[in-house]
């Protein structure tokens, strides 16, 4: 069975600027997880990119969704909607 060499991704060095007390948390954060400030910022951008993207793909599918109300008749009031002694 043959497997595909994984490839390093490329790495950017980037310039952070916090205010104290988040770069205090961020350094005890990463003490915490035995990682570096700068591998902790990268996962959680990562994790956010990655739910953000998420979000956006199922925006797009839900977008491309048909109506699944589809009447000849006239549609519920908002009041009629939402009268709970109607239910009753």
């Amino acid at each position: 069975m043959s497997s595909k060499p994984q490839t390093k991704p490329h790495l950017r060095n980037v310039t952070v600027t916090l205010e104290e007390d988040v770069a205090q948390w961020a350094r005890i954060e990463a003490a915490r997880r035995d990682t570096s400030v700068s591998r902790l910022l990268g996962k959680l951008l990562k994790e956010h990119m990655s739910a953000q993207d998420g979000y956006d793909q199922a925006m797009r599918r839900a977008l491309r969704r048909k109506p699944f109300l589809q009447s000849k008749d006239r549609y519920l009031t908002r009041e009629e909607v939402h009268d709970r002694a109607g239910l009753r």
